[in-house]
């Protein structure tokens, strides 16, 4: 194959710049995994180009994928993957806006060979039919995709980007079901919503995907290409954004383009020397890896496994355009059997020892158990004498490590009331017995919840009381510092709350933020939890919300993204009969308000923790749903972040009275573990990604 790309210096920054539609920035779907033949429902492309300018009524392709399995052996003005089946009907009518026809230039920029003249070596057999195209025209962006009955093309168009002004420009265009979005240097999103989206099955399966072409000369892109990143089931606008430089925003950038030249030139891309011809040959090599050398600068490669392009840099293969790791589907790894039935479960890890879990098991007599991760699998390392406990929280300070417990029955083991002796215990590791050992005593209330944290330097634990007593619900629950002349806990702050089950600390920026879950005032679990902010050494209320019987609350970030989610328990008022199937709610941290906003409601059922994690580049949630009113054996859901669409339901895992989730990662393999509250047992299960 001859030249067809070249490095070019420009405004110092270097580019691509193509010159032919050949196949060395092109690739088979038939290199994919056999399981993975249909496109993701939702996706972002990141690029970075510059363009000098662009004729009226002309358009140039950014990427596209192309089904090589429709072919026509078409002349020079024939309309490419335009072929009529036998009523006549052209297979690439376009929508736009809902309306069908084509755009205004559109015949003159698709129909064929009329305008440009065929070019030397150009092919006369056209390939078929176009799956997506991203092109952009003189004043809009136009996405393109394969609609539901395969027969029609979705047009969707941007109106008003200008890309070829001959400046850098870096834009993510991110599309989802029926939303699609534009940021173009870090600005203001554009938002299209449409009535069809991209059809759920729509196949890869002998398609070709293209950078800068569509595979033919038409098309072919004029400008300079940096960067062109695919990210399947993401927002990928956090990830570049925001940016001291928002026309050169990076996300992944190949090595050999990185390095700024001190003036403009125009080099073939493998020159090594003054002598170098003006255009090289670039080849795919396709297969296992090959040594990445100076003889091959230069050449890409396609690993098929990890669907991703790369570029020999002379010493090391960089992605070009990849697809990064992907949950695809749960194994269960491991059925724990357990002393009794299981409140929470906290993993953590221990320095030269390895992932340790605790488990708060509800029987007094038999104390709870440590378990070590060791060969692939949890197996019991040491048992703790226990009240029955509610919930483990690991910590350190310095280089000590800490576990604190929340016991609800006093150490006879009774049922807490007013008079019992009521503790929760701190345990430290002791590195000469490796085990954990009593430290500190701290009087609780029907303790549901520790939390750790820590604020300029000082360290503090917060505890959630339940109850003192039987019935009284609103009580104060305590906020402990760490003295470091004492080497204790001792108190520092009260707050009320009303049967509090959970704290989560958190910060944004500067500011540090604590929030309770209320669940029960005596009378109704249509209680106000609240968020607390640290002011001049203690907390204040920051605001309240309306919750139904709060049971835990997970803070996360999606990018520059703030989210709080609350597990909703069940509705009880007075006497009346408990509901069990009510939402709990996202609210998203406003900046313009200073206020948590509302911002999805997720059905559930007696939810009663949230676990957020990642996998690759896609953001998870999973619920423990523990109780549906008539059993305890629920579906716990797994949820994947969609950008617009927010939290989409994508898997199922049967649960029996699930209590707590836990996510953890062990080498390169990353697991979900849960606990049951009414079972003794915990499983294990190995996440599965492609």
């Amino acid at each position: 194959m001859g030249g067809g790309v070249r490095l070019v210096h420009s405004g110092g920054v270097r580019g691509i710049r193509l010159s032919r539609p050949h196949h060395s920035l092109s690739f088979s779907s038939s290199e994919l995994p056999v399981n993975c033949q249909l496109l993701p429902r939702s996706f972002s492309i990141v690029t970075t180009l510059k363009v000098n300018g662009i004729a009226p009524n002309k358009s140039e392709y950014i990427f596209s994928v192309v089904d090589e399995r429709q072919e026509t052996n078409a002349s020079d003005g024939a309309r490419p993957g335009g072929a009529k089946d036998g009523g006549g009907v052209d297979r690439d009518r376009e929508m736009e806006g809902g309306r069908e026809g084509a755009v205004a230039g559109e015949r003159s920029t698709e129909q064929g060979g009329g305008g440009d003249g065929k070019k030397f070596g150009e092919s006369s057999q056209v390939r078929g039919q176009l799956l997506i195209g991203l092109r952009f025209s003189r004043d809009c962006l136009h996405f393109l995709f394969r609609g539901h009955s395969g027969e029609v093309m979705e047009h969707w168009v941007f109106q008003g980007v200008r890309l070829a002004d001959d400046h850098w420009h870096t834009f993510v265009l991110t599309y989802s079901g029926h939303y699609a979005t534009l940021t173009v240097d870090c600005n203001k999103h554009r938002k299209l919503v449409h009535s069809r989206s991209l059809s759920s099955n729509l196949s890869v399966l002998g398609s070709r995907f293209h950078i800068g072409s569509q595979g033919r000369w038409k098309g072919l892109f004029s400008g300079l290409i940096r960067q062109l990143v695919l990210v399947p089931g993401s927002d990928a606008t956090a990830l570049v954004c925001p940016s001291s430089n928002p026309s050169l925003a990076e996300l992944s950038v190949p090595v050999m383009l990185l390095d700024l030249p001190e003036k403009e030139t125009d080099l073939p891309l493998l020159s090594h020397s003054p002598q170098a011809p003006l255009e090289a040959e670039v080849k795919v090599t396709l297969g296992p890896e090959r040594s990445c050398s100076g003889s091959i600068r230069g050449q890409l490669w396609f690993n098929s496994i990890r669907r991703a392009l790369y570029l020999c840099d002379g010493v090391l293969w960089v992605p070009m355009m990849q697809e990064s790791q992907r949950l695809d589907y749960v194994l269960e790894h491991q059925v724990l059997s357990t002393s009794s039935e299981t409140f929470d479960v906290e993993v953590f890890s221990i320095p030269e020892l390895g992932l340790m879990a605790a488990m708060a098991h509800r029987s007094p007599n038999l104390g709870s158990a440590i378990y070590l991760w060791k060969d692939g699998s949890f197996q019991l390392y040491q048992n703790i004498s226990t009240h029955g406990a509610l919930s483990w929280t690991h910590f350190t300070l310095g280089k000590k490590i800490f576990l604190v417990v929340s016991n609800y029955r006093d150490s006879t083991g009774n049922k807490k009331t007013l008079e019992k002796d009521e503790h929760s215990m701190i345990y430290k590791w002791n590195k000469k017995t490796q085990r954990f050992v009593n430290y500190q005593a701290i009087r609780t209330h029907c303790a549901r919840d520790w939390e750790a944290f820590s604020i300029q330097g000082q360290s503090y634990l917060a505890v959630a009381n339940h109850r003192q007593g039987n019935t009284n619900h609103t009580i104060d629950s305590v906020i402990y510092k760490w003295n470091h002349g004492t080497q204790q806990f001792e108190t520092h702050q009260a707050l009320q709350t009303s049967g509090a089950y959970d704290w989560e600390s958190f910060t944004v920026g500067p500011y540090h933020f604590l929030v309770v879950a209320n669940a029960f005032d005596g009378r109704t679990t249509q209680v106000d939890s609240v968020i607390y902010v640290w002011i001049d050494g203690s907390f204040r209320v920051f605001q309240t919300i309306k919750t139904v019987c709060a049971t835990d609350w997970e803070m996360f970030q999606i990018g520059n993204r703030v989210f709080l989610v609350v597990a909703n328990g069940h509705r009880l008022d007075g006497n009346g009969p408990g509901r069990y199937a009510i939402d709990s709610t996202v609210y998203e941290l406003d900046m313009s308000s200073q206020m948590f906003l509302r911002f999805q409601d997720l059905r559930t059922y007696s939810a009663v923790d949230w676990e957020f994690f990642t996998v690759g580049d896609d953001s998870y949630l999973i619920v423990a749903n523990s109780f549906d009113g008539e059993s305890h054996s629920l579906n716990s859901i797994i949820y994947r972040w969609q950008g617009y669409e927010g939290f989409v339901p994508i898997h199922q895992l049967p649960t029996i009275g699930s209590s707590d989730w836990e996510f953890f990662t062990s080498g390169e393999e990353s697991y979900l573990m849960y606990s049951s509250a009414t079972s003794s047992l915990s499983k294990v299960f190995r996440l599965k990604t492609h």
